[in-house]
């Protein structure tokens, strides 16, 4: 799969000023965002990719504040070494330690990942991913059954095994991410981890104490039915993907139509992941 990378810069910076068009493209289907100096980056596949669409959306902002952005197609053959030259290891509180295979380890953490970053994405660098691992942090695994929707590379899948869960269902639309949970599964030689390439029709037809999906919105909010269905009574479903303001009281309403109580939420510049009990 080939993918469409563009540097945004904005001028001043400012994050309010990059959270609205980071927010605007994922509404049209940019999946991946880097901060670089002076802007980001977006990434979406180039099958998803539509100049008219981007243009359209990128009008709305053009009297509220100067930016520019570069395009540049990365043929999959060049997205590993674009990922592995950007990856460096990160550090949750002193818990712990996502690395890739070529970073040497630390064993003075209680909890390593290992990740091949390839081109599945969810390497525990962004925001949402690494809210998701602290909450993991305080979170009961032991002898659940999970349920991770967008799982990216595994790294959730991946952690919440290593707290002790029973058996987990990592799924994901992109063939890339299913294949590299499998993958990254093996390297933390983790076995109860059944991966899935689908959306919400693939869930098993089953019970899950936990559900983890850090995805976006949009697609929270259409798979909100599905994921109640899947959860058990008293299970906890933990969600991230979206902005504070006013993703937050949006999710928080469709949660509720399904009995989804919120609990609390932890915010990273100004995103969100957020803890709710059936």
């Amino acid at each position: 799969m080939n993918y469409y990378e563009l540097l945004f810069t904005t001028i001043p910076t400012e994050d309010y000023q990059q959270d609205l068009l980071i927010n605007a493209l994922g509404e049209i289907g940019f999946d991946t965002f880097e901060e670089v100096d002076f802007g980001f980056k977006a990434y979406i596949p180039s099958a998803d990719f539509d100049q008219e669409t981007l243009n359209e959306t990128l009008a709305v902002y053009q009297d509220m504040f100067s930016f520019s952005y570069e395009i540049t197609l990365i043929p999959q053959k060049n997205w590993n070494e674009v990922w592995e030259s950007n990856f460096e290891p990160i550090e949750i509180g002193d818990k712990i330690f996502v690395r890739a295979t070529f970073h040497q380890p630390k064993p003075e953490f209680p909890y390593e990942i290992v990740i091949d970053p390839k081109m599945a994405f969810g390497t525990g660098h962004h925001q949402t991913t690494s809210m998701m691992l602290e909450w993991a942090l305080e979170t009961d695994f032991a002898g659940k059954k999970v349920l991770d929707m967008g799982c990216g590379t595994g790294i959730l899948a991946i952690m919440a095994s290593k707290l002790g869960s029973g058996p987990v269902t990592a799924i994901d639309y992109d063939p890339v991410c299913y294949e590299s949970t499998i993958e990254n599964s093996a390297l933390n030689n983790i076995n109860n981890i059944t991966a899935l390439c689908g959306s919400k029709e693939v869930i098993p037809d089953e019970k899950y104490d936990i559900i983890l999906a850090n995805i976006n919105r949009n697609i929270l909010l259409d798979q909100m039915e599905r994921y109640n269905e899947a959860l058990l009574p008293g299970g906890e479903i933990y969600f991230s993907g979206f902005y504070e303001t006013p993703d937050l009281d949006i999710i928080t309403e469709e949660a509720g139509k399904y009995g989804l109580k919120y609990i609390s939420h932890k915010k990273n510049k100004d995103w969100v992941a957020a803890k709710f009990v059936k």
